[in-house]
């Protein structure tokens, strides 16, 4: 997970600050050294750390901190407010201009993932802000770079505008002229990377600029080069003139060194993050967001945006007026572990949970193990099985856990768990039909406890 072993060293270094109740600055000093030690070990450049450290000694330091009566507290909230500070202190959006296309020219490294989330982008604003965007193929040189732009398009239901081998120059110009002629407001040009950066590759880039005036010059750079990534956008920004950063992998890099450094280094912000190979693995880079899953204190609003996105409120409203008037059965779980799928791996949902440094990859891979299983015995079930529990006898039992390669103990654990949520929605009136008096009875008390 991202952040992994920085989110776990600050943990461990504010739990140590937390026992000692006072404070006094001595304490703060040392437990700033241990965070720049963390800073260093994410790959974060060193002057970043050597000036995030300062700001934050000195400001904790103070009498105010050192006085109060939740000292630790306040040097957290002070070491938070300084990790927003440094990658930025409100997200950046894409300006839109007043009359259409807005037009996004992507750049970067080949390998970055350019191609990938050139269509995440623009499904993003297809579906976010009900945008036409049109993706140009202008990277000639990869193979098969054209067709998995037209691949990644079609699962994004984005069209994709290419003449093949053609100059990148030529299919930049017809490209536009096609976006104008059937009403796109949003153009987004795939342009081609480099192993590294070559005069050749900023030549072509440069020329492109001049042909579309692009509103948006957008690298996109990978999280698991660290430091380098640094390195990259400089060389990009001094070249080319950048005006934002796409961060890819975010998910797989567990030192997080890039998404601290880049702003600072570079004056140039982070708008988007991929965290994962699906298209929907895409968020608009918060950083008061990343700032609190770094110190484990989750980030409840990416969730549930995720959650809103995936389960829709005409489905939400329509498992909750069945709950209510037949209850909840193994067809609604099953349709509800979906959903959770649906929103992304067990480890992107769980990072976005307080607490979630304390929970290890190992344990993320128990998790989704179990899912699986729990979702191989009930699709081993039988309509009538699902919709009814408690006829399944030891004989069915014996196929279900044939059927989906388990044993007769697993089976009868999620018949137990299933039996002890189904006593708990009925406790909180979620379970019953809606005649039901005690549950009627229920609601009318709940409603006069809110004051309804």
């Amino acid at each position: 997970m991202a952040f992994e072993g920085l989110s776990s060293k600050l943990n461990s270094v504010f739990k140590k600050l937390k026992s000692r109740g006072k404070l006094t600055e001595s304490d703060v000093k040392e437990a700033m050294r241990e965070v720049k030690l963390a800073l260093l070990e994410a790959d974060v450049s060193y002057k970043v750390v050597k000036d995030f450290v300062a700001k934050v000694t000195e400001r904790s330091v103070g009498e105010e901190v050192l006085s109060s009566l939740t000292p630790a507290q306040q040097v957290i909230k002070i070491v938070n407010e300084e990790l927003i500070s440094l990658m930025g202190d409100a997200n950046s959006k894409i300006n839109f201009p007043n009359k259409p296309p807005c037009i996004i020219m992507m750049c970067g490294l080949q390998g970055a993932g350019k191609t990938t989330h050139a269509a995440k982008l623009a499904k993003m604003f297809r579906v976010k802000e009900q945008k036409r965007p049109l993706l140009i193929a202008a990277d000639v040189y990869r193979p098969a770079a054209i067709e998995q732009l037209k691949i990644v398009g079609a699962k994004a239901e984005v069209p994709v505008f290419e003449m093949g081998q053609e100059d990148p120059r030529k299919i930049v110009k017809e490209g536009l002229k096609h976006a104008s002629d059937h009403g796109n407001d949003l153009v987004i040009i795939d342009t081609a990377g480099r192993l590294h950066i070559d005069e050749k590759l900023m030549e072509e880039l440069i020329d492109i600029k001049k042909i579309a005036q692009p509103h948006e010059i957008m690298l996109v750079v990978d999280a698991m080069i660290g430091q380098d990534a640094v390195k990259v956008a400089s060389s990009f920004d001094e070249a080319l003139g950048i005006d934002s950063i796409l961060l890819t992998k975010l998910d797989s890099d567990t030192r997080g060194g890039a998404a601290l450094s880049v702003l600072a280094v570079t004056g140039k912000p982070i708008k988007f993050v991929g965290m994962g190979e699906k298209l929907d693995d895409f968020e608009v880079f918060h950083p008061e967001r990343m700032a609190s899953r770094i110190l484990g204190m989750g980030d409840m609003l990416t969730l549930i945006e995720k959650a809103t996105a995936t389960i829709g409120e005409e489905d939400a409203e329509r498992m909750a007026k069945k709950m209510q008037e037949s209850g909840f059965d193994m067809n609604d779980l099953l349709e509800n572990m979906e959903q959770i799928h649906r929103m992304g791996s067990m480890s992107s949902i769980i990072k976005m949970l307080p607490g979630a440094a304390q929970v290890t990859d190992e344990m993320v891979e128990v998790g989704e193990a179990q899912l699986k299983k729990t979702k191989a015995m009930i699709q081993s079930m039988t309509n009538e099985e699902r919709c009814r529990p408690s006829i399944i006898d030891p004989k069915r039992k014996r196929r279900i856990a044939a059927g989906s390669g388990t044993q007769v103990t697993d089976v009868n654990q999620l018949l137990k768990q299933f039996d002890q949520m189904q006593k708990m929605m009925k406790k909180f009136g979620l379970g019953g039909n809606l005649h039901n008096k005690k549950a009627k009875r229920r609601r009318a008390a709940m409603l006069r406890r809110m004051g309804g």
